[in-house]
């Protein structure tokens, strides 16, 4: 079978390789100061698909570690073993169908774990997992990368764990959510905390105002925040052909402002006009409001209409918002501004700062303002740094048809102030079929990277990653 579909070609097309690079050829010159690792995570299918219909979202994960220190950096790359990749591995072929479905799957993987492991990449207490928001968290070893399981924390965990858990700088604990707990469709919503040892501290249940797919949430040192926009599940849709998730632009968004500490009870629900947010930056609390950083869109990127029309391009682009939540309102009031007009994604900061005022963010995006088509709407070719301080913002460009990944801040020391130390991230160079690996001085990305680690193969087109000081 001929597949067209553009997420399997281009710098989107998986590799079959693993592979264990060392002293990789450095341009610039990396700081002394700078040791540790830094992990990306992505979709890379092990076969090619059983049917023409293929997401970006649904490869297996694969896992790239750069290591790095005394000025010299080591590469290695690994698929996190689930199940699933188990399974086909054995089977010398794809035995899923996209997502899992059905109609589309061999009789051999009906019923069998569809998790991929290929989202983000998360350290607490000195383990570090691959996440999908529809499964368990799945553990590997920071060194080998060798896989280790799903994990249920002393089988406390079952299902769902959302690939955006929020670590609390003070504690040391990790809050985390999961949506659609009784299945696709369906209303029910977990919130949890582990603890500094790993083991889940806190488990409770409770419902939305209708089953949403939320992605991304919230925590400041008081309160969480959990958002229900109108990206809509729904298993009757699907019975009719129509598809399971959707965008319901006729709904409000309700947002959950849960205090700390409190009985699920106490959750207040606000609600505001509808918009999408796949990835929040951070939020932080003074004087009973709220202050939220997200990357705000019209509706969901990449996902239909509920009557099945496809999506429109101008209005599924993000751009980084303010949402202002004022909690001692009667009803709370929620307002939303618009801080940077281009179209842009996955916001990072000093993470440091989680839940406390944070003065830099970075992020990219498209520096021209342009909005893309489906296809392009994610390659991002602009690094921007966000002063929330001054408002001031410094952009750096990579020449036309690269594209660069998240961004990643890795602080000088523990001790450092914000904002002290570098952002690394790939980029991957169209005219030479591979990537590269950039790093920055974080609050001067305008002058360029100061040093290039110039990779010998591609990392595929990825989602998030994370950095575990030496």
């Amino acid at each position: 079978m001929t597949f067209t579909h553009h997420f399997l070609n281009g710098n989107f097309a998986p590799v079959r390789n693993e592979h264990d690079f060392t002293n990789l050829s450095v341009v610039g010159a990396l700081p002394d100061a700078l040791a540790g690792a830094l992990y990306r995570v992505g979709p890379n299918p092990q076969f090619d698909p059983r049917d023409a219909f293929y997401h970006w979202f649904a490869g297996d994960g694969m896992v790239h570690a750069f290591y790095i220190g005394n000025g010299k950096v080591a590469y290695r790359n690994r698929w996190m073993r689930t199940p699933k990749w188990q399974l086909e591995n054995q089977a010398g072929k794809a035995l899923f169908g996209t997502f899992g479905n059905p109609a589309t799957s061999d009789p051999a993987a009906i019923g069998r774990s569809t998790g991929t492991a290929n989202t983000n990449i998360v350290s607490h207490a000195g383990r570090l997992f691959a996440l999908e928001e529809s499964h368990q968290p799945f553990e590997f070893d920071p060194l080998t990368l060798e896989s280790k399981g799903y994990q249920s924390f002393g089988g406390v965990i079952s299902s769902r764990f959302t690939a955006h858990p929020k670590p609390d700088p003070e504690t040391g604990e990790l809050h985390f959510f999961a949506y659609s707990v009784g299945g696709p469709g369906t209303t029910e919503m977990q919130y949890g905390i582990l603890d500094r040892e790993c083991r889940v501290a806190r488990l409770d249940a409770f419902h939305a105002p209708y089953a949403s797919m939320v992605h991304d949430f919230v925590a400041t040192t008081a309160h969480l925040v959990f958002p229900i926009t109108p990206l809509t599940s729904s298993m009757d849709r699907a019975m009719k052909g129509k598809p399971l998730f959707a965008w319901e632009e006729e709904r409000a968004v309700h947002i959950g402002v849960l205090p700390k500490g409190a009985e699920i009870s106490a959750m207040r629900w606000l609600d505001t006009d509808p918009c999408h947010v796949f990835h929040f930056m951070n939020a932080w609390e003074s004087d009973g409001k709220i202050t939220v950083y997200a990357m705000q869109s019209e509706m969901a990127p990449g996902m239909p209409y509920a009557d099945g029309r496809p999506g429109e391009p101008g209005k599924s682009a993000a751009r980084l918002s303010r949402w202002t939540i004022d909690l001692s309102s009667l009803r709370g009031k929620v307002e939303r501004t618009v801080i940077d007009d281009v179209p842009a994604e996955f916001p990072r900061i000093d993470e440091r700062y989680a839940g406390r005022y944070n003065r830099y963010g970075w992020y990219i995006c498209h520096a021209d303002g342009n909005v893309r088509s489906e296809a392009e709407d994610v390659l991002y070719g602009t690094l921007t740094c966000h002063d929330f301080t001054t408002a001031r913002r410094q952009r750096y460009s990579v020449p036309e048809g690269d594209v660069l990944s998240e961004p990643v801040f890795a602080p000088r020391n523990q001790a450092a102030d914000e904002g002290d130390g570098w952002i690394m991230m790939t980029a991957w160079r169209a005219a030479e079929q591979r990537s590269d690996l950039l790093v920055f001085n974080a609050t001067d990305i305008a002058t360029g990277p100061i040093a290039m680690v110039r990779l010998p193969c591609r990392i595929p087109f990825g989602f998030h990653g994370a950095w575990i000081p030496a």
